[in-house]
C-alpha cells in the first residue's frame, strides 16, 4: 500500500539529518529477499511555495467555465451547489482580494434531475459505413465520453474510468457536456471511430432519464489575511520536506545535490548509508513500492520528488 503524503513525513521544520545516521532504511530486508531498485526522482518547480500552492482554473469550457462560476460565488463567504458532479478540486487554495481562502465541497442532499445518458455498442470493422465520424474530430465535451466509454468497452468494464460511469453509462453533467452534440442528440445512432481506418467502432445511443444526483455544495474558508500568513499555512500543509544544507552530513548533502542537477538517483540494495539516510530526511523511509507528487523545500528552492521501489533486473 502507497503511503498517503501526510503519513509519508512526520517532520515539522528544518530536518535533524545528521542525527539519522545509523537508521536503515534497509534493516528489515532479509538476506533472501530479491534486490530491489530504488529510484528517487527530483524535479525543481519554477515558482514559490506560495504561488505554486495557489489553484488556478484552466482555460477550458468542459472543467475551467464551471470552475470559474463555482469561485465567483464562493469567495469571499458565498455558496454555489452543483447535481452530480463536483466543480472545484478538494482543498485548493484560492486567493481574493488580498485574503486567502480554501475551497471545501460537502453532500447537502439529492435531487431528481432528468439527465442525458449516452451508451455505445460495438460495430464490426466490415459494417463501418463510409460516413463514420472519428472521435478526435470532435469537440472535447464530446470526444471524452466517447474515449471514457471505449476504455470501458475495451477493459470490460476494468478501466481506471469505469467510476465515472452509471453502469454503461456516461451521464452528461457539466454545462459544456449538456451543450455538445451528444446532448443534442445529433450523434444519436452515429457509428464514432477510434481510427481513421475504422478500427474500434461504436455506434452511439443516447437516451434522456430521470435519475438521482447528488448536490454538491461549495464554499470558502478563510485561512489566511496575508501573503506571510498564507506562506505559513502552505508549509504546515503542503510541503513534505524541509531540508537545510546545514542539518545535512556532507555524503548526503552531495548526493541529494546529485540527484537535482541529474534529475535521480538509482541505487540498488544494498543502499549506501547516505542514501538511507536521505530517504529517511525525505520521509520516505517506510515506502516499499511507490510515492511520488512530494515537494520538499531545501536551500531556499522548491522541488517536487518521487520514489519508486522495484526488483532489480537480473
Amino acid at each position: 500500500m502507497v503511503p498517503t503524503r501526510r503519513t509519508l513525513l512526520q517532520t515539522a521544520g528544518a530536518v535533524a539529518v545528521s542525527a539519522l545516521a545509523g537508521c536503515s532504511t534497509a534493516d528489515s530486508i532479509g538476506a533472501d529477499d530479491p534486490a530491489r531498485t530504488y529510484t528517487l526522482d527530483v524535479d525543481r518547480v519554477e515558482a514559490t511555495p506560495t504561488e505554486y500552492a495557489l489553484y488556478e482554473p484552466d482555460d477550458g469550457a468542459l472543467f475551467g467555465d464551471p470552475a470559474r462560476a463555482a469561485l465567483d460565488r464562493i469567495l469571499p463567504d458565498g455558496r454555489y451547489t452543483t447535481y452530480g458532479y463536483e466543480p472545484l478540486p478538494d482543498d485548493a487554495y484560492v486567493e481574493y482580494d488580498g485574503s486567502y481562502y480554501q475551497t471545501e465541497q460537502v453532500v447537502t442532499g439529492r435531487k431528481e434531475l432528468s439527465r442525458p445518458l449516452v451508451r455505445v455498442e460495438s460495430v464490426p470493422s466490415e459494417d463501418v459505413p463510409d460516413s463514420a465520424i472519428l472521435i478526435d474530430s470532435l469537440e472535447q465535451p464530446s470526444a471524452r465520453v466517447l474515449k471514457i466509454l471505449h476504455s470501458y468497452t475495451q477493459t470490460g468494464g476494468e478501466t481506471s474510468t469505469a467510476e465515472l460511469l452509471r453502469d454503461d453509462a456516461y451521464v452528461l453533467r457539466r454545462p459544456a457536456e449538456l451543450e455538445s452534440r451528444l446532448a443534442t442528440g445529433a450523434l444519436d445512432g452515429q457509428v464514432v471511430t477510434m481510427t481513421e481506418s475504422g478500427t474500434w467502432a461504436y455506434r452511439v445511443h443516447v437516451s434522456r432519464e430521470r435519475i438521482m444526483e447528488t448536490a454538491y455544495t461549495a464554499l470558502a474558508i478563510d485561512v489566511a489575511d496575508s501573503r506571510a500568513a498564507f506562506r505559513d499555512v502552505v508549509f504546515g500543509s503542503r510541503i513534505d520536506a524541509e531540508v537545510t544544507e546545514d542539518a545535512l552530513a556532507a555524503g548526503v548533502r552531495n548526493l541529494l545535490d546529485q540527484a537535482i542537477e541529474r534529475g535521480r538517483h538509482e541505487e540498488t540494495t544494498p543502499l549506501s548509508a547516505d542514501f538511507e539516510t536521505l530517504l529517511d530526511a525525505l520521509g520516505l523511509g517506510a515506502v516499499d513500492r511507490a510515492a511520488n507528487g512530494q515537494l520538499l523545500w531545501y536551500d531556499e528552492a522548491l522541488f517536487r520528488y518521487g520514489l519508486y521501489v522495484n526488483e532489480a533486473d537480473e
